[in-house]
């Protein structure tokens, strides 16, 4: 018997939402709102019932039994560190998503929404493989810094979602493989899987790995120091050039990859170098997971937004491809790999866990 969901993605300024029939999606739609609505709350917490009136409000008008459900999964948030896998929504991780103790972000709202429309229809409410995702092994945890442990967040969603795709293309099974997942988008992260666990990533929110269009990455610590008490700058400036400020934004002022190549295609030799210089960084990240790995490598698997650019994805295999062979998967079907997360518990293939 077939099952439709719910599939629920809040972002900063919208909230995507997709019904599924397995994994076939019968519909989709982007709920935007305006900087204006969303500056009316003063946490995200506060804008759960504001969107799931929105999504309700929207069902009616598309004429769509909502009774007709059999589970909703929501995008997981700033949660504690957990490992990989299908979450049950349950009341602490409720708890901890609207304290936001980790961090405010769009996604949190994911699981409480979710949460509460499974409720009013009696059905289960999932959440799956969420950006805190935690697998790393013990000598990835130590910067150096004994007060600054390194910590895993990333785009766990779709690499681990891309790692399994892969594995099943192939005829292969996730945990007998050895890849190196790279993601390429507003944030990139790249994550080394070892028979089916990231046993090491770079984080992709604030100071870690390569530049990206939104993000700083690693950066010389000295002279961050020296800039945070130059008494320039707020903390909140700071933080701002790390991560939203960072990276393509900090050097041209845009975020666009396809602008970004645009001005490279017409000769303008400070874009190119910018270009040039992330995808450096992302090549030194391929190899510090290649070395995690012991240089024994399956594949390397590229994933995300900025994986349509061909002139990137060739350039990333310039440098890259002789560590092992280089499979681009482009885009990121986050609502697919999040029905997909939930109809394995639903349909046995593995148990939900709990949080």
């Amino acid at each position: 018997m077939s099952i439709k969901s719910l599939i629920i993605n809040p972002g900063s300024t919208s909230t995507k939402i997709g019904i599924f029939e397995d994994e076939n999606l019968l519909f989709e739609e982007t709920l935007r709102h305006t900087t204006e609505e969303i500056a009316g709350y003063d946490s995200i917490a506060a804008q759960k019932d504001f969107r799931k009136n929105i999504i309700m409000n929207f069902f009616a008008e598309k004429n769509f039994d909502i009774n007709s459900l059999g589970m909703v999964v929501g995008r997981g948030g700033l949660l504690k560190p957990i490992v990989s896998g299908t979450y049950i929504v349950c009341d602490k991780l409720i708890a901890d998503l609207k304290k936001s103790e980790r961090g405010e972000h769009a996604s949190n709202l994911g699981g409480l929404i979710a949460k509460e429309i499974a409720d009013q229809l009696s059905i289960p409410a999932f959440i799956v493989d969420p950006v805190v995702v935690d697998e790393l092994m013990p000598e990835a945890r130590l910067s150096g810094v004994p007060e600054l442990p390194r910590v895993s967040i990333f785009h766990a969603l779709n690499q681990k979602a891309i790692a399994k795709r892969y594995a099943r293309e192939t005829g292969r099974h996730y945990d007998d493989l050895n890849l190196i997942v790279v993601h390429l988008g507003g944030g990139i992260s790249v994550g080394a899987h070892e028979k089916g666990k990231i046993i090491d990533v770079f984080n992709a929110l604030d100071g870690d790995g390569a530049f990206s269009p939104e993000r700083a990455g690693g950066v010389p610590s000295g002279a961050l120091i020296r800039m945070c008490y130059s008494g320039k700058f707020t903390e909140k400036e700071m933080l701002k050039k790390i991560t939203g400020g960072g990276g393509l934004n900090a050097y041209l002022g845009i975020n666009n990859m396809q602008e970004v190549e645009k001005q490279v295609a017409e000769g303008n030799a400070e874009w190119k170098l910018v270009r040039d210089a992330m995808i450096l960084q992302i090549s030194k990240d391929i190899g510090s997971m290649a070395c995690v790995l012991k240089g024994k490598v399956d594949q390397i698997l590229i994933t995300g937004g900025i994986a349509y650019n061909k002139s990137v994805t060739a350039s990333l295999s310039e440098r890259s491809e002789w560590i092992a062979p280089i499979t681009v998967f482009p885009g990121e079907d986050e609502l697919l790999a999040l029905v997909q997360g939930g109809l394995r518990v639903l349909n046995g293939e593995e148990e939900a866990k709990d949080y």
